[in-house]
């Protein structure tokens, strides 16, 4: 059974994170996996919580938002 682990900036909002599921979820049972095997989790980070060249990204990446 695959585990799938997804690492988003929190605010994505549920109905964005259930189209994530889906999505990841169809990719596997197009390879003949049956859903019910596919387990996914998502990780909600603050973007003060998440680094990038030495910063949180909520300093060096404030121009990117999550989707609406």
């Amino acid at each position: 059974m695959p585990i799938i682990h997804v690492h988003l900036w929190k605010g994505f909002g549920e109905e964005k994170i259930k189209q994530v599921i889906e999505g990841i979820t169809k990719v596997f049972v197009d390879m003949d996996i049956p859903p019910q095997a596919v387990h996914i989790v998502i990780h909600e980070t603050p973007k003060t919580h998440w680094g990038i060249d030495g910063k949180p990204a909520s300093e060096s990446r404030k121009d990117i938002k999550p989707p609406d």
